[in-house]
């Protein structure tokens, strides 16, 4: 069909998972608009379905599903197209699902609108899927669109193998495209009319490992990008979080004081356990550091409750660490039995239910320490980057150091960055006052 034909489709998506995910359906989308599609809601009737997956856990699997069982309930003749990690590691399972016509792995999903060709139900799901050793291509992708704020893939891939984790298998090894190629992404995202961009990836820290590159070398690229007023960072493992990283971030000109540092367990045993490249002293002396340079910046940190091996003795020597560690906000996870991961042959498995009550105490911690570095920001003056979201009348930004602002609606805010001085926290608890 040609692009004439196309005009007047629409398509879907639903999108799980990580930051790189949405970047990844946002391109994927600009693919089928580029060709004349129109993307509608995905709880729209549609001629064309994409959910992309994720397979951090079960239920990640069993959303994805139910989703796809509910387009096919809107529209029975929509074409559903399957791809993401849930796809590359179970593309049978998916395969089985009533109405599946396409099933796309990591190295096919950004070649996705060559599957359509003419719009047709097939008779049995096609599966296209490379295996992870031979994924080399690195496909670029930025979201655009859904806020004022972008997410750049700037990375894919890990080569790490962790125990409990399937995605060096669902995404490949390690991969990047050029500095010089990324500085070009990250300028048609400026041109856009961007203010602010999300750096993302799979293992971001270790860009550069397939051009030679760093990433601090990348780092100091984007700090030098005109028009690019804000740039976080997502996600870098301590390990390849250096000194010299949280130095520069501290003196940069367009990097944000805010930092998401996974721990994954604080317990030196358990992350023996897990293949961890890194001890608690070490993710301590990078947490110091950052506040010793930037004493107001945001730190996230990701942790997993209840892995195998993790005895109720180690549980509490993880949260007492976490209990005097000067972290701001936790991503939980409970942990979850991934199919092919060594971490099913470790002993002692900690009943669901007790996964889920130490996640409860995690949460409890976690909405405590953010709660304080919320009111630890009360009465200062920051600068906010407002977004077009709006609720009912009222908008919301953020701060340098990721406070979530809540405002009366003014359209003349959105896309700008404005001095904003804090004075509570609301019911929702996000942060209220007044311009500057």
């Amino acid at each position: 069909m040609t692009e004439q034909e196309y005009k007047g489709k629409k398509v879907a998506f639903h999108t799980l998972g990580c930051k790189l995910n949405f970047a990844e359906s946002s391109s994927m989308a600009r693919k089928f608009e580029d060709i004349g599609f129109e993307r509608v809601e995905y709880k729209d009737e549609a001629d064309v379905y994409v959910v992309n997956t994720c397979s951090v856990t079960a239920e990640s699997d069993k959303k994805s599903r139910n989703l796809i069982r509910s387009a096919m309930n809107r529209n029975p003749n929509a074409v559903m197209i399957v791809t993401g990690c849930y796809a590359q590691l179970k593309p049978e399972d998916i395969a089985h699902l009533q109405g599946v016509d396409y099933v796309l792995g990591s190295g096919e999903k950004m070649n996705i609108t060559s599957y359509i060709d003419n719009l047709q139900k097939n008779e049995e799901p096609i599966i296209r899927i490379t295996d992870h050793r031979k994924i080399k291509n690195f496909f670029s992708s930025y979201s655009y669109g859904d806020r004022t704020r972008t997410f750049l893939k700037v990375q894919d891939g890990c080569n790490y193998f962790c125990t409990f984790c399937t995605i060096p298998m669902a995404r490949g090894l390690s991969r990047n495209d050029s500095i010089s190629n990324t500085i070009d992404e990250a300028k048609k995202v400026v041109a856009r009319g961007t203010k602010e961009i999300i750096l993302t990836g799979v293992n971001i820290g270790d860009f550069g490992r397939s051009t030679g590159e760093t990433f601090f070398d990348l780092v100091k690229a984007l700090d030098e990008v005109e028009g690019l007023e804000r740039i976080r960072i997502s996600s870098v493992e301590p390990n390849l979080l250096t000194d010299e990283i949280i130095e520069f971030v501290a003196k940069s000109k367009r990097f944000m004081p805010h930092f998401h540092v996974p721990l994954q367990a604080g317990s030196d045993e358990v992350l023996g356990l897990m293949k961890r490249k890194y001890n608690t002293s070490l993710f301590s002396q990078r947490i110091q550091k950052i506040k010793s340079l930037m004493p107001t910046a945001f730190i996230g940190v990701d942790i997993i409750a209840g892995t195998n091996g993790e005895t109720n003795q180690l549980f509490k020597d993880s949260y007492n660490y976490l209990l005097d560690t000067n972290f701001t906000q936790l991503h939980v996870f409970p942990y979850s039995e991934r199919l092919g991961t060594f971490a099913l042959k470790i002993p002692h498995v900690v009943p669901v239910s007790e996964r889920k009550e130490r996640v409860k105490r995690y949460i409890d911690l976690s909405e405590r320490k953010h709660r304080m570095f919320y009111e630890s920001q009360l009465g200062k003056t920051h600068k906010v980057l407002f977004e077009h979201q709006k609720k009912g009348s009222r908008m919301f930004g953020w701060t340098s150091n990721y406070v979530r602002i809540e405002t009366e609606w003014n359209e003349a805010l959105v896309n700008q960055i404005v001095p904003f001085k804090l004075e509570l926290i609301n019911q929702n608890n996000h942060v209220e006052g007044v311009l500057v």
